[in-house]
C-alpha cells in the first residue's frame, strides 16, 4: 500500500512539473505556437491511442472504428458549442460526446464482440464508416461541408490536464480486477471462461472504455482546430491511431506515449519535404517494423510502483537477516 502511494505521488510530481516545465518554455519563447500545435496533436494522438491500446492490447480485440467514435464526440462538441460557446458548454458537449459514444459502442459491440481476429476488423471498421456516412447525409452536422467557426475552447494546458486523467482512468482499469479478467481473455478465452469470466461482457467494457476516450479526443480535436468534416474519421484516421499503438508496444500504455511523440515530431520535421515526407513517414516505419516487430517497447511499462516493492523487499531482507 506504501509503494502505490509513493508512486502516485511520484507520478503526480511528475506531472506537474512537466506542465510547468511546458508553460516556462514557452514563456521563454522557446516553445512557439507551431511547437504548441505540435504538442497539442501529440497529446490528442495520445488520449486517441491509449484507448485503442486498451482493446487491441489488453483485450485483444482488433479494431478498425476508433475515428467513427472520435467523429461522435467532435460533432457533439461543435453542434453544442454554436449555441453555447463557452467553457461549460465544451464540457458539457464532451460529456454528451461521451455518453452517445458509449451508447454507439454498447450497439456495435454486443453484436461484433463475438468475432475475432479480421472479421472483428472488417465489422469495426464497416460501424465507423456507418457512422461517417450518417454524419454526412444530415441536417445538423452540416453535410459533406463540415462545420466551420467552432469556438477555440481548448489550449495546450487543457490537453495536457485531460492527457494526464484519461492515462489514469485506462491505467487503473487495466491493473484492476476487471483489467485482469481482460487479459486473462486476450490470452485464453476458452480458460478463462472455464474460471466463469463473462468473455463478451469484458471486451463490451474495454470496447466502451476505448471509446469515451475517443470522444474526448474528437472533443479536443473540434475546439482546437476548429473546422471539421466527416472526410476527417475516415479509415486512414483510424489506421494512423493503430500504427502508434503497434509502433509503440501492442499492451503499452508507456509505448504509446514514445511512439505518439516520436510520430507526432517526426511528421512536424518531415513537413518542408511536402509529399516526399510520406514516403519518409513510411519508410521509418516500415524499418522500425522490420527490425523490431514487438514495437518500440514491445510490452515493457515504467512502473515505479514497482522500484518501491523491490525497495522495499530489499529492506525487509536486509532487516531480516541483521534480526538474525
Amino acid at each position: 500500500m506504501a509503494a502505490r502511494w509513493k508512486a502516485a505521488l511520484v507520478w503526480l510530481a511528475i506531472a506537474v512539473a512537466g506542465f510547468y516545465l511546458i508553460n516556462e518554455l514557452i514563456v521563454i519563447g522557446v516553445i512557439n505556437s507551431f511547437i504548441e500545435n505540435m504538442l497539442v496533436t501529440i497529446g490528442i494522438n495520445i488520449i486517441l491511442a491509449t484507448g485503442l491500446n486498451l482493446i487491441i492490447g489488453f483485450s485483444g480485440q482488433f479494431s478498425l472504428g476508433h475515428a467513427g467514435f472520435m467523429a461522435l464526440g467532435a460533432y457533439a462538441t461543435a453542434i453544442i458549442t454554436q449555441y453555447l460557446g463557452n467553457a461549460l458548454g465544451f464540457y458539457l458537449s464532451m460529456a454528451v460526446g461521451v455518453v452517445v459514444a458509449m451508447i454507439v459502442a454498447v450497439i456495435i459491440g454486443i453484436p461484433t464482440l463475438r468475432l475475432r481476429g479480421d472479421y472483428l476488423a472488417i465489422a469495426t471498421m464497416g460501424a465507423a464508416e456507418i457512422i461517417r456516412v450518417v454524419l454526412n447525409n444530415l441536417k445538423i452536422t452540416n453535410g459533406a461541408a463540415g462545420m466551420y467557426n467552432i469556438p477555440a475552447l481548448a489550449n495546450w494546458p487543457t490537453v495536457y490536464v485531460l492527457v494526464c486523467l484519461t492515462t489514469l482512468m485506462i491505467v487503473n482499469f487495466a491493473r484492476s480486477r476487471a483489467g485482469r479478467a481482460i487479459q486473462a481473455i486476450r490470452e485464453d478465452d476458452i480458460a478463462a471462461e472455464a474460471v466463469g469470466i463473462n468473455p463478451t461482457k469484458w471486451k463490451l467494457a474495454a470496447f466502451v472504455m476505448g471509446a469515451a476516450t475517443a470522444a474526448i479526443a474528437g472533443s479536443l480535436h473540434a475546439v482546437y482546430i476548429q473546422t471539421i468534416a466527416p472526410s476527417d474519421f475516415g479509415i486512414m484516421n483510424s489506421i494512423s491511431i493503430l500504427i502508434i499503438v503497434v509502433l509503440g508496444g501492442v499492451g503499452s500504455i508507456t509505448g504509446t506515449f514514445v511512439a505518439a511523440t516520436v510520430l507526432g515530431v517526426l511528421d512536424t520535421v518531415l513537413q518542408s519535404f511536402g509529399t516526399l515526407r510520406m514516403v519518409i513517414y513510411a519508410l521509418a516505419l516500415i524499418l522500425i517494423m522490420v527490425f523490431k516487430p514487438s514495437g518500440l517497447l514491445g510490452r515493457y511499462e515504467v512502473s515505479i510502483r514497482k522500484l518501491f516493492e523491490k525497495k522495499g523487499a530489499r529492506h525487509g531482507t536486509a532487516d531480516s537477516h541483521e534480526s538474525e
